[in-house]
């Protein structure tokens, strides 16, 4: 049953009728949690539908063979509006994601979606994306799966019954999961998965993938298009607040702890994946938190195992008949995840998920090599040029064929959300640290003592005693000295920390093999910022770099 009045329903109907949705069997208009949950697991489902109740009390389910997004197929319908706007690809490995298509691609894989949808059961979700009423886009779903609407309103910040009643979406989401593309090498497609963007009628639709993170996802490169281009920050990181109103940001790929330190019982939770930056300080994008579930435990992140009960939904996890859920377990996937609404967290900012200007901005890197001091301070031009290379490395044994420390560069943490030139992401971080004094630091959490496979995984403990550190000043005060080929500031010192573990060089028994495995790395930092040197910004940066 709908949690909505007939007239509600009503204009949705007019609305989706619009799209080419004419025969719709029912419309449940922005369920509930509560009847989402008897939705998603209903019996009478099969398949992917269906979800399972967990002992947590959480629902669990899975998204097939598609277990992460699928940045391949991503495509964006290129016009008057993109074509000198958007930041395409050009096939080179750390390049753009951004792939075009022409119009008359978009109108068949929509024609698709819409072909599947009609006269279906359908659940229409409504939310905002952004915190910020200045600058937050009204995001509409339309799905055929329960789970999905559930997913959407986990992520996104709910409005009102009040909001509901004058609620017009700037932004569409077809989700025809269920639908494929099968003539897509007519198209000029990879492959019959698609999730499309056409910004001039401001429409996402998606095909062929049960991912729920490409709803998510695809909303938070939308917002990486409209506010560059009005100078106003957005950025893939986390955002928390101390006691003194101070705001802190931390950058970092998938797996380097983002979510985790950024979970703070001392400091109040903004929100954990994606932020705008305008003239009034920072404001979330989102109303929940979508954080990585392998190897959770009670003990090691006692936050995010809290949140997941009745309403957040986990994916993929490996979960027995009598719901028991082994999160130490790859079966399914190392990209287990479990999504909740922000209140889950009990510290966190409310009821406007917003900060101040920060004063603290954190890169986070996991590197596998051993090379990486455990913190370091860094110049405004070392935070540019290290905040455009969104380095981490990949450990041997994660992927078939990986036999040592394999280098990842993303752009600005987040390449695959990227819809403009990377320099200018990082001309407005830039510009917004010098306008309120911003530090920046970078924090390795990964291997220390050697590279990965001889050396060990720098302790949670250090990485959050480096983080107090630098949040409390007491960082700043430290006496320095410079880490060769990077040319990073290391402190000499941290309570708590043993100071032998500052300087990598130290650990290392083979210092030679130390500085050869530093040029090799920063030789691999050298090469993938040539990407940058085709704008002026990008070449006056070289000299931030590591110096082989």
């Amino acid at each position: 049953m709908s949690t909505t009045n007939m007239e509600e329903n009503m204009n949705v109907k007019s609305v989706l009728n619009t799209l080419g949705i004419t025969r719709v069997e029912t419309i449940y208009y922005n369920l509930s949690f509560d009847e989402l949950f008897s939705h998603e697991t209903d019996p009478s489902l099969v398949g992917y539908e269906r979800g399972q109740v967990s002992s947590l009390g959480a629902v669990a389910v899975d998204t097939g063979k598609f277990t992460g997004r699928s940045p391949k197929d991503k495509y964006i319908v290129m016009d008057e509006t993109t074509k000198e706007t958007v930041w395409w690809a050009d096939g080179k490995s750390s390049g753009s994601d951004n792939k075009p298509i022409h119009k008359e691609a978009w109108e068949h894989l929509k024609g698709l979606s819409v072909k599947q949808l009609n006269g279906k059961k359908l659940y229409v979700m409504d939310g905002f994306c952004g915190a910020n009423k200045d600058t937050r886009i009204n995001v509409r779903l339309v799905t055929e799966v329960a789970w999905m609407a559930h997913f959407f309103k986990n992520m996104f910040i709910r409005p009102t019954q009040e909001e509901l009643k004058t609620f017009k979406p700037d932004w569409t989401i077809l989700n025809a999961c269920k639908t494929t593309c099968a003539d897509f090498s007519k198209y000029g497609m990879r492959s019959e998965v698609f999730v499309a963007f056409n910004i001039t009628e401001r429409m996402t639709v998606i095909g062929g993938s049960w991912y729920g993170g490409e709803i998510k996802k695809g909303i938070f490169s939308i917002m990486n298009y409209f506010l560059p281009l009005k100078g106003i920050g957005s950025f893939h990181c986390s955002a928390n607040r101390g006691e003194n109103q101070d705001t802190a940001l931390f950058f970092g790929l998938s797996g380097t702890g983002k979510t985790t330190l950024s979970t703070d019982p001392k400091r109040a939770l903004i929100g954990d994946d994606e932020h705008g930056w305008d003239n009034n300080g920072v404001f979330n994008f989102e109303g929940g938190c979508y954080a990585k579930c392998i190897g959770l435990t009670p003990q090691r992140e006692p936050e995010v195992y809290a949140a997941i009960r009745r309403n957040a939904l986990l994916e993929n996890v490996d979960i027995d008949e009598k719901g028991i859920i082994n999160f130490a377990s790859q079966k399914k996937t190392e990209n287990t995840r479990v999504s909740y609404p922000m209140d889950h967290i009990e510290n966190i900012v409310n009821p406007v998920y917003k900060g101040k200007h920060p004063s603290k901005i954190i890169f986070l890197a996991c590197d596998a090599y051993g090379v990486l001091p455990p913190v370091a301070k860094l110049t405004k031009e070392q935070a540019m040029y290290h905040y455009l290379s969104g380095y981490t490395a990949k450990v041997a044994g994660t992927e078939l064929g990986i036999k040592e420390p394999q280098a990842t560069f993303s752009a600005c943490f987040g390449k695959a959300f990227l819809m403009v030139h990377p320099t200018l992401y990082a001309q407005i971080l830039a510009q917004k640290m010098q306008e309120h004094r911003s530090s920046a630091y970078l924090i390795n959490t990964g291997w220390i003592s050697g590279s990965y496979g001889v050396g060990y995984r720098i302790p949670l403990k250090d990485n959050r005693l480096a983080v107090d550190a630098i949040l409390d000043g007491r960082l700043d005060k430290s006496e320095f000295e410079t880490l060769p080929v990077f040319n990073l500031q290391i402190p000499k010192h941290i309570n708590g920390v043993d100071d032998k573990t500052l300087n990598p060089r130290n650990l290392w028994k083979d210092k030679n093999a130390y500085d050869a495995t530093a040029r090799k790395l920063g030789g691999l930092f050298i090469d993938n910022f040539k990407l940058f040197t085709d704008t002026p910004i990008g070449k006056g940066l070289v000299s931030a770099g590591p110096q082989v």
